[in-house]
């Protein structure tokens, strides 16, 4: 049997992920675990730029959103996968096309 994270959850595991792979404060993960967050709640409910640093360490702008996805396109919600929190998935509306950051190469919401 399968049961919801809590977004509690969700949170202290991203910033363990951060804490674990950066040289972060556990204070400084947990802000931006929680920013990552707010992030993913402003993208269900429509379109967010933010940016985030690429691999080459360029940073990037994005135009993401997580609602109102064009028609075909799914999540796999039943996959049976445990969720990953090394990474951050959304939809690019600029590129059509699902895309995704590593949570630590987070920059900023754009206000």
């Amino acid at each position: 049997m399968q049961t919801k994270t809590n977004f509690r959850v969700r949170v202290m595991n991203y910033a363990h992920h951060i804490f674990e792979t950066q040289n972060y404060t556990w204070s400084a993960a947990l802000k931006k675990a929680w920013t990552l967050y707010r992030l993913v709640k402003a993208m269900r409910k429509g379109v967010v730029k933010f940016y985030y640093e690429k691999v080459d360490g360029s940073a990037r702008v994005a135009y993401g959103t997580l609602c109102n996805l064009p028609a075909g396109v799914t999540f796999r919600k039943k996959s049976g996968k445990t969720p990953s929190f090394s990474t951050m998935c959304y939809w690019d509306t600029k590129k059509q096309a699902f895309r995704s950051f590593r949570v630590e190469n987070f920059i900023a919401v754009a206000v």
